[in-house]
């Protein structure tokens, strides 16, 4: 079991893990041994950009990650400048979620900012399943295996593995860590859509997933 299991909401009601599967290519690479990927925090302070190279407007929300906790991102530069800001804007909705947990509120600037439609209702709901159960994580979650299609100028999908094996979840008030075993459903297969806004902004709109996929195994 990882920090996610019983709380993971899936924002697309009904989808199936054949769509998910499908999406990927029907496999994904093994993970790397090496965690420490080009553009990702390595700080104590927890910094949460997915890369020091995103194109930054004056009103994007900052997103700092505390002490001990860190997501990393692999796959961020493609060659191409368009899917690259999309990955970069997918990171951060993925941050956007964990900031609010650790922020302890699903009223932050950030969920909102990289979110919306089916996505922030789903993403509402999972950080309040941490703060009603007095939750929070500790640790690292690995990205990999990320890969975009863009369909015109405005919309995208983005499919990524995540690797939950070596984040934990934490009680709020106690911080007595809860040590789960890794199992295959430390791993989960993600299909995220996205949509362009006005401001710029990859927005995550829809997004379903699919615990324990064989294309996310190690």
């Amino acid at each position: 079991m990882s920090r996610r299991s019983r709380l993971l909401v899936t924002a697309a009601v009904g989808a199936s893990a054949a769509l998910l599967l499908t999406a990927c290519g029907g496999g994904a690479d093994k993970p790397k041994a090496n965690d420490k990927i080009a553009g990702a925090d390595t700080s104590t302070k927890g910094s949460a950009s997915p890369s020091a190279s995103v194109t930054r407007q004056a009103d994007r929300p900052e997103i700092t990650f505390p002490a001990g906790v860190k997501n990393i991102f692999e796959d961020q530069k493609t060659g191409d400048p368009a899917k690259d800001a999309v990955l970069a804007d997918s990171a951060l909705s993925v941050n956007s979620m964990d900031d609010a947990i650790f922020q302890g509120s699903v009223d932050t600037k950030a969920l909102g900012f990289y979110n919306s439609g089916k996505a922030l209702n789903a993403a509402i709901t999972y950080v309040q399943g941490y703060l009603d159960k007095g939750d929070t994580w500790v640790g690292t979650t690995r990205y990999f295996n990320r890969r975009v299609t863009l369909s015109g100028g405005t919309t995208a999908t983005v499919v990524y593995c995540s690797d939950e094996s070596k984040s934990f979840l934490e009680n709020r008030k106690t911080k007595k860590t809860k040590n789960t075993p890794t199992t295959a459903d430390s791993y989960v297969l993600y299909n995220a859509k996205l949509a362009k806004n006005g401001q710029g902004v990859w927005q995550t709109t829809d997004i379903i997933s699919d615990r324990g996929a064989k294309a996310c195994q190690p």
